[in-house]
C-alpha cells in the first residue's frame, strides 16, 4: 500500500481527531491480518492503529471485545482506545505495551522468552471457563474453518512445509475424520505464538492480537506455541516450554490436530 493509502486510512473516520499530531510507520506488530501502524508524537503515549477491511470474516470487532474482557479479567493487555467503521475498513486504536514481541525481545535469552510465554499461557490458562463468553470450542472453529474454506480464503501457498500441495478440502477431511475425542477445555488466546506475547527486560507486559481468544482445548494454544518456538529457536527449546507449563508429556495426535486447525486461520 502507497504513503498516500496509508494516509487516507488513518484519517478516516471516528478516529480522525485522536490521531491529530501523531506520526505514524507500519509496524508488524503480532501476527495481525490487518494493516498496523505505530503512532507516536512527543509527549504523548504511543498507540497502535489497526485496519482491515470491512467483510464478513474481519476479527477488529472480535478483538477489541476480547481486549476489553481479558483487561477486565485483571491480565495486561492493551487498552481499547476507540474503534469505529465507515462500512469499508474498521478501525482499531489501542495502547502500546512496554517491550517486544517474545520472538524478538533480543534483550531476553531464547530460554527466558520460552519460559515467559509458559507462564503466560499458565495465567490465562487459569481463568474460570464458566467467566469467559468467547466460545471457541471444535463444534464452533470447525463451523468456522469450513466458512473460510467455502469462502475461498484459506491460502493454501501458506500451508505448513508437511502440508503444501494439498487442499483446503483434503485438510478438511482431515480434520473431521481425526477430531479428537474430547477436550480439554481453558481458556485460549487462540494464536499463541511468540508475536503475540509482549515481554520488556523487567518481564512479561502483557498479549496481543487477541480476536481468536476463547474457550477451547488447551492444545489449542500448546501447539502453535510448540511450533512457533521450534521455528524460532529450534526444536531443543520446545521441552523447557513444556517443562515450565507442567506438560512434560504431550500428546502428539493432537498437537498434530491443532496444527492442522490452524490451517484454516
Amino acid at each position: 500500500m502507497s504513503n498516500s493509502q496509508d494516509n487516507q486510512l488513518l484519517a478516516a473516520g471516528a478516529l480522525d481527531a485522536g490521531l491529530a499530531g501523531y506520526r505514524f510507520e507500519r509496524d508488524a506488530l503480532g501476527r495481525s491480518a490487518a494493516s498496523v501502524f505505530r503512532l507516536e508524537a512527543l509527549g504523548l503515549p504511543t498507540l497502535y492503529l489497526k485496519v482491515e477491511q470491512a467483510a464478513p470474516f474481519g476479527e477488529l470487532a472480535d478483538e477489541a471485545a476480547r481486549l476489553r474482557w481479558l483487561k477486565a479479567s485483571g491480565l495486561p493487555c492493551p487498552d481499547v482506545i476507540a474503534e469505529d467503521s465507515d462500512g469499508a475498513h474498521n478501525r482499531l486504536l489501542i495502547s502500546a505495551l512496554p517491550g517486544r514481541d517474545l520472538a524478538s525481545a533480543s534483550a531476553l535469552t531464547p530460554f527466558a522468552r520460552v519460559e515467559l510465554l509458559a507462564v503466560a499461557l499458565l495465567d490465562l490458562h487459569r481463568l474460570p471457563i464458566t467467566s469467559c463468553p468467547f466460545d471457541h470450542r471444535l463444534e464452533r472453529r470447525l463451523a468456522a474453518a469450513k466458512a473460510r474454506m467455502q469462502a475461498g480464503i484459506v491460502d493454501e501457498t501458506d500451508f505448513d512445509e508437511a502440508r503444501l500441495g494439498k487442499s483446503a478440502e483434503a485438510l478438511f477431511a482431515e480434520l473431521e475424520s481425526r477430531r479428537p475425542g474430547r477436550e480439554d477445555l481453558v481458556v485460549t488466546h487462540g494464536d499463541a505464538c511468540l508475536p503475540n506475547f509482549i515481554a520488556s527486560e523487567k518481564g512479561f507486559s502483557g498479549y496481543i492480537d487477541c480476536s481468536r481468544l476463547g474457550v477451547a482445548d488447551r492444545y489449542q494454544d500448546i501447539a502453535l506455541a510448540c511450533r512457533s518456538i521450534a521455528y524460532n529457536f529450534g526444536e531443543a527449546l520446545v521441552q523447557p516450554f513444556l517443562d515450565r507449563y507442567g506438560m512434560p508429556a504431550t500428546d502428539p495426535a493432537r498437537l498434530d490436530y491443532y496444527q492442522l486447525l490452524d490451517e484454516f486461520f
